[in-house]
């Protein structure tokens, strides 16, 4: 739907150049497991959507709460593989404040391609891939059984939403989604973090 703080951004169903009542989905979220010892009982969500708050492609691994946490409701501690925009591997965890007061602070452990390399050119995504298919490199690029088995898993699911004409859940735009998808990923053990957190500004020395 429209966004709630700028009219000139327009939900999909509003785009004059779609087809009224249409039922293509623009957000999607899933969960699922993979079958061995080392993940068993790990859910994977996977999300993606468009016209989102946010335009990033990120792995991110949230660690369990600590078993007898003196710090109550202190956020879990995050590991970040960011694809893109400006690459970069950082965790965030819940430390305590210097001092003798029990006050915790979040902090992080970064390391951004952007600012630690700053003198060196990173190529974009395709460029690097386009590098590959030159050198004849397949080693960042799906295999034919990985894309067999995306198939089996999502096409019946794709099938069941065609056939019943299951309408999407409307959410606007520059939101995180679907009104919905807190409670989706909530019920997998998923915590939103209670505290606000602010990247701080590093002056980093060139290598």
């Amino acid at each position: 739907t429209r966004s709630e703080d700028d009219d000139s951004k327009i939900g999909y169903l509003e785009d004059k150049t779609v087809p009224s009542g249409s039922t293509c989905p623009t957000f999607a979220a899933c969960t699922l497991w993979v079958n061995n010892e080392r993940w068993e009982g790990v859910p994977f969500i996977l999300k993606c959507g468009k016209a989102l708050n946010e335009q990033k492609t990120e792995i991110r691994v949230q660690f369990q709460d600590v078993p007898g946490n003196v710090f109550k409701d202190a956020p879990r501690n995050k590991l970040v593989i960011r694809v893109q925009p400006n690459e970069a591997v950082y965790m965030k965890m819940t430390n305590k404040l210097p001092g003798l007061s029990m006050d915790t602070v979040i902090s992080e452990l970064d390391l951004s391609y952007n600012r630690r390399f700053s003198d060196l050119k990173i190529p974009d995504a395709y460029e690097a891939l386009i590098l590959d298919v030159l050198k004849g490199d397949h080693s960042n690029f799906v295999r034919d059984d990985e894309l067999d088995a995306a198939w089996k898993i999502f096409t019946p699911l794709y099938i069941k939403l065609i056939m019943k004409k299951i309408a999407p859940q409307p959410y606007a735009y520059g939101t995180r989604g679907p009104p919905g998808i807190e409670e989706f990923v909530s019920k997998y053990g998923f915590k939103r973090p209670t505290q606000e957190y602010n990247w701080p500004e590093h002056k980093i020395n060139k290598l």
